[in-house]
């Protein structure tokens, strides 16, 4: 089962991330307030990052990672990235 670290852009500018195994769903669960409690009343939320991971435990490392990384950091992730083409 694939699992994905993801990243939000909060309405305030700040970035949200986290792991789901079914993207669409979480990604529905944040904007109608059922998601994670930091995203609650920081609407609009934007899916400005993802990345597949090979199991929970991968996706759980890579989260970590990300969080660890400094602001800036995290931008310049952002813009080396670019959705996938589906």
């Amino acid at each position: 089962m694939v699992w994905y670290v993801y990243m939000l852009r909060c309405g305030d500018g700040s970035l949200y991330t986290g792991i789901t195994d079914n993207l669409p769903r979480r990604l529905g669960a944040h904007r109608s307030g059922r998601g994670a409690k930091y995203t609650r009343g920081r609407g609009p939320l934007t899916l400005v990052y993802t990345e597949e991971q090979p199991d929970r435990s991968a996706a759980s490392r890579r989260e970590y990672a990300i969080k660890r990384l400094t602001r800036q950091e995290k931008e310049a992730l952002l813009n080396g990235w670019s959705p996938p083409l589906v």
